[in-house]
C-alpha cells in the first residue's frame, strides 16, 4: 500500500473521529438551553434543508429520471403523512421511497 492512500485513510479518520470525540468529551458541559447550543441545532437543520432542496432541484443518479413536478408532489405528499403520522420519521420514509417508485414506474 502506498503512502498516500495511508495518509488519506488517516485524515479522513481524524476528520471523522475528533469531533465525535470532543462531542462526548464535552458532552456533559453543554446545556440544551444555551444559546451556542440552539445556533448549532438550527445549523443542523439548515443543512439539513439545504441537503433536501438540493436533491429535489438537482437530482443525481435515479431521480434524475423522476420529473420535477413528481419529487414536490412526493415531497408534499409525505410532509402531509409526517405531519398525520405524530411527527413519525418512518412512515415518510418508507411512503416517500413507495410513492416515488409507482409515480417512475406507472406513469
Amino acid at each position: 500500500m502506498s503512502n498516500s492512500i495511508f495518509y488519506a485513510i488517516l485524515v479522513t479518520s481524524l476528520a471523522t473521529f475528533l469531533p465525535r470525540f470532543l462531542g462526548a468529551v464535552s458532552s456533559q458541559r453543554i446545556r440544551e438551553d444555551s444559546k451556542l447550543f440552539k445556533w448549532f441545532n438550527c445549523l443542523a437543520y439548515a443543512t439539513l434543508a439545504a441537503l433536501i432542496a438540493r436533491t429535489i432541484i438537482f437530482p443525481v443518479g435515479a431521480l434524475t429520471d423522476a420529473s420535477y413536478l413528481s419529487r414536490i408532489f412526493v415531497v408534499i405528499f409525505s410532509i402531509i403523512v409526517f405531519l398525520f403520522s405524530k411527527k413519525n420519521y418512518v412512515f415518510p420514509t418508507i411512503f416517500s421511497a413507495i410513492l416515488m417508485a409507482m409515480l417512475n414506474n406507472y406513469l
